[in-house]
Order: structure tokens, then C-alpha cells, then sequence
């Protein structure tokens, strides 16, 4: 990833890089495909970002992602 998409992301959520890659390591040491391990990231993002993420809506960002249906250009969404 470059700087460029870190900047844009830390603007819009005011997460810095460095606990972008500790997020990011932490799924690649974990399990994506494991219920709980996402949970505990998608808990993680709503506290740094102050957002409250309901119970629907985390089911729905776990399907996507144990089913392959996030984008591979994340980019594009910021």
C-alpha cells in the first residue's frame, strides 16, 4: 500500500498508520475466516473511530468477508 492511501485514510478517520498495520497484522496472524477474530477487529475500528457498529451490521461485514465479497481495490472507496 502506499503513503498516499494511508494519508487518505487517516483523514477520513483520523486512525493512524501505525494502528492500520497493527490491524493488519493482526488478521494476518489470525484467522479471516474465524467469526470472533473479526469481531474483535471490527470491535477495535468502531472504538478508534468512535463509530457504533450494530449487531446487524457486523453480521453483515463478517459474511462478506468469510464469503469473498470485499473488493480487492479498497482504494476506490477512499
Amino acid at each position: 500500500m502506499n503513503e498516499s492511501l494511508f494519508k487518505k485514510v487517516e483523514s477520513k478517520t483520523n486512525i493512524n498508520k501505525n494502528t492500520i498495520l497493527n490491524l493488519a497484522s493482526k488478521l494476518q496472524n489470525g484467522n479471516m475466516k474465524d467469526k470472533n477474530t473479526l469481531l474483535e477487529v471490527i470491535d477495535e475500528l468502531s472504538n478508534l473511530t468512535g463509530r457504533e457498529v450494530s449487531s446487524t451490521k457486523k453480521e453483515k461485514i463478517v459474511n462478506a468477508i468469510i464469503n469473498d465479497k470485499v473488493p480487492n481495490n479498497i482504494e476506490d472507496k477512499f
